[in-house]
């Protein structure tokens, strides 16, 4: 290289340095794209930017890689570590000979084919810059085709967008392998440089996406769509009135949901909200977006599902995904949301609103309809909350289908890009409205959402642990719909107006599956961990010791039968997730000679619930199992399954639990060996029997699904007193029976005062058969088995619990 190249390089290093804050995608390249260090890395450009080179060669650094600068050494020869597809264009529009890529690529596949031991690792390296989609123009939807910037250009790029850059690593291709599968002549190397071109483009347009809509245009493009239009004139002619003033109406529908989408607005919010991040959390732990990635460079139309606890959902999630390297989703938002200053903020984020109810308004819902298959038909990804609301338990709601079926039928009207669904489960330590839920589950009304709650929030700023953002296992619709309806393409129509016969059992069953893989993906943390295990004891209090010794059985049992492989357990000791537990200062800590004691007091003790409440389905199943095993001493096997299978389906249900029944005795069997080798039970007599030494973690295991099944058994007590029962009545009755139970035996569960949960039980017993009937009429009560169910609960209860239950039943 000659010393002018190398003059100007080492005078750009210090303002690269000063202007650009880059980070990497993956954060550790290393291990999450396999990357191995001991064998030769080449990096694949798409320009020879200095400006590219000189970023790539800072993030190389502190990532332990080698520079692009440093020579490749090879039998004593030096080698080109890089290869660039593009050069940067000469000023005033001198052209130049065609890039350096063809005869570098040549270069390495010579070397291969010279060298049977050679295996280079060529890196695809996207420096992603500038990010704004740019707008569409009328008449004019597709955006240009991309140019090389000349150096003036991309100077100015740097100075301007140089604080949000991105150094985007993708998959190696090994160079030995595709030597061995195609050979070394020139058609090799065409091919490889054609390959790069194509994947470069795919980065690009998935950190981009689609350009963004004249808003104007699109809300007059919708209302010249045959389905408002017919929706327009039958309103009219239901009212008696002139389409025009529908048609104004409709209009008026569409300013009030449509988003604005604002790039400008969100490289504001990136740096807002990374203020914000720092001030309320102390980090973001995210899994699994290089799977996200994928989905977008692959040009999947992708739906984010996320879980729905805060008001924090969507900007934390919008925030994530921003620096996962893609553009933030559009994003449905209650209308509830849209008061001022929060409305035009959020609506030029992204958010399009939505009434809580279509019922009776069939020009609304076609407008919303018709808005939504728009969004998808332009590429945009899109994020709604199935649960409809957010939870005040902590546990998933059951599924709100409406937009589900919008969705599934935007597929029908034949979508050209795959439609993929991306569950996200998001865990906080510490969530601000938690005090709030408490009130309502007692029975205050909802606060309306205003510009006071605004202020009063951000009075409470303070610091809130850590989040945890975890991207599930993504679901592509037609995939599923090619399992669950094989036939489903005969049923597709452009216009949308046909409606397949099984659309609403697959609805509900798309709906089940989304919300088991959010759960799928829990991420479990020192908070959750010790509320599950305090919340067990019977005053909420443990000794120090002992509660480390539960924490490391809860992490024992994950790591031993991992729950799902999208969850995630810290790597850390136990001692360390309870210290940090410990700085959130929700636990009172007592010391006396013997050590100390960590316990909560009676009202922090309901709040934790809703904390213990987000992990619990990971424990549902082991927790059954100890129960079964400390009440029924010297059960076999076969008596195990029999009460888990009578049992199990009610949780499954209410708790989205992932295996069925069918995959029950696998996971059984995978349990009861963990909880064997941790030394809680053991084989005698060919039964299984705790182990005196080990009763206290056992009991406290058991004891993390006691007000689950005390429920259950309160409400089949309840049904066993009649043939015939009003649904809601006995979900109103088990309510009040519950709240009674939870005051006579003090018992901490707000989940006792909600009734969601009770009528989340009878629809379990109607789909098990125990209850049969419509929602029109008294719903028939099979005595037989539900006496036969309750038989198998009331001797896992405490005994006065269990008298109580009986008493009031």
């Amino acid at each position: 290289m000659s010393f002018g190249s190398r003059l100007v390089r080492a005078l750009c290093r210090l303002p690269i340095r000063l202007l650009v804050n880059h980070r990497s995608l993956p954060e550790d390249p290393v291990s999450q794209l396999g990357l191995d260090p001991a064998r030769p890395i080449v990096y694949a450009l798409n320009t020879d930017s200095l400006s590219d080179l000189l970023t790539l060669e800072l993030c190389a650094v502190e990532l332990g890689l080698p520079s692009p600068f440093t020579p490749l050494l090879w039998q004593g020869r030096s080698h080109p570590r890089y290869v660039c597809l593009d050069r940067t264009p000469l000023p005033f529009g001198i052209k130049r000979r065609n890039g350096p890529n063809l005869s570098t690529f040549q270069e390495w596949l010579a070397l291969h084919h010279q060298d049977a031991e050679l295996d280079v690792q060529l890196v695809p390296v996207t420096l992603l810059w500038q990010r704004a989609p740019g707008r569409e123009r009328r008449h004019r939807l597709q955006p240009p085709a991309a140019k090389t910037p000349s150096a003036l250009h991309k100077a100015l790029i740097v100075a301007l967008y140089g604080r949000e850059n991105r150094v985007r690593f993708s998959l190696p291709v090994s160079l030995r392998q595709l030597v061995n599968e195609l050979g070394t002549d020139e058609s090799v190397a065409h091919k490889l440089a054609r390959v790069a071109r194509i994947h470069f483009s795919r980065q690009r347009q998935a950190a981009k996406g689609p350009r963004l809509p004249d808003r104007q245009a699109l809300f007059n493009e919708l209302l010249r769509n045959d389905n408002i239009v017919q929706a327009i004139r039958e309103q009219a002619s239901s009212e008696g009135v002139d389409p025009e003033v529908i048609r104004g109406r409709a209009l008026a529908y569409l300013e009030e949901m449509g988003s604005n989408f604002s790039y400008r607005l969100i490289r504001f919010l990136d740096y807002f909200l990374g203020w914000l991040w720092n001030k309320l959390y102390r980090g973001i732990t995210v899994h699994g977006g290089e799977e996200v990635r994928r989905l977008a460079r692959e040009g999947h139309e992708i739906i984010y599902m996320p879980c729905h606890r805060s008001h924090m959902d969507y900007l934390l999630l919008s925030y994530v995904i921003y620096h996962q390297g893609m553009m933030p989703p559009h994003i449905a938002a209650g209308i509830n949301l849209n008061f001022w200053p929060a409305g035009p903020l959020f609506r030029r984020g992204g958010a399009f609103f939505l009434r809580r109810s279509f019922k009776g308004d069939k020009l609304y819902s076609t407008v919303f309809r018709e808005y939504l298959s728009e969004l998808f038909a332009r590429g945009y990804a899109v994020e709604y909350f199935t649960e409809g609301g957010r939870s005040r338990t902590g546990r998933l709601l059951q599924p709100k289908t409406g937009m589900i079926a919008m969705t599934l039928q935007a597929q029908l009207r034949g979508v050209r890009r795959p439609l993929t669904f991306v569950p996200v489960y998001l865990g906080y330590e510490h969530v601000m409205e938690v005090n709030t839920y408490l009130k309502e589950l007692k029975g205050s009304r909802k606060e309306k959402e205003n510009v006071w709650q605004v202020i009063g929030i951000l009075g409470k700023l303070r610091n809130f642990g850590r989040s945890f953002v975890n991207f599930g296992e993504p679901l592509t619709l037609h995939q599923f719909l090619q399992q669950q309806v094989p036939s489903w393409r005969n049923d597709m129509d452009p216009s949308g107006q046909h409606k397949p016969t099984w659309l609403g059992d697959t609805v509900d069953q798309l709906a089940r599956d989304l919300m088991t893989r959010i759960n799928d993906a829990a991420a479990v943390n020192g908070l959750t961990l010790s509320a599950l295990a305090l919340l067990a004891s019977d005053r909420q209090a443990l000794p120090r010791d002992a509660l480390v010794a539960q924490i490391d059985l809860y992490t024992k049992l994950l790591r031993q039968v991992p729950y799902s492989r999208f969850s995630t357990v810290p790597d850390l000791p136990a001692e360390t997730l309870l210290d940090q537990a410990l700085e959130l200062n929700k636990f009172q800590v007592t010391e006396d000679r013997l050590g100390q004691i960590i316990s909560v007091d009676r009202y922090q003790a309901i709040l934790m619930t809703f904390y213990r409440n987000t992990i619990l389905h990971l424990f549902a199943l082991p927790g059954l199992l100890a129960t079964l095993i400390e009440r029924n001493e010297g059960i076999d096997t076969p008596g195990l399954l029999a009460l888990c299978r009578s049992i199990y389906p009610l949780m499954q249900r209410e708790l989205f639990l992932r295996n069925d029944i069918d995959a029950l005795p696998e996971a059984v069997d995978a349990l009861l060996t963990a909880l064997q080798h941790e030394g809680l039970i053991e084989v005698r007599e060919g039964g299984f029997w705790v182990c005196a030494a080990e009763q206290q973690r056992l009991l406290l295991l058991a004891q993390s699904v006691q007000e689950t099944l005390q429920r259950y058994a309160l409400t089949l007590s309840l049904l066993q007193r009649s043939t015939h029962i009003d649904g809601e009545q006995l979900a109103a009755d088990s309510q009040m029976m519950a709240m009674r139970l939870a005051t006579l035996h003090g018992i901490h569960a707000p989940e006792f005062s909600d009734q969601s949960l009770f009528r989340t039980l009878l629809q379990t017993l109607r789909h098990q058969g125990l209850l049969t009937g419509d929602d029109a009429a008294p719903l028939t009560v099979d005595t037989t088995a539900v006496e036969s169910l309750l038989c198998s609960l009331l001797p896992l209860l405490p005994d006065p619990v269990r008298r109580t239950i009986q008493h009031l039943g």
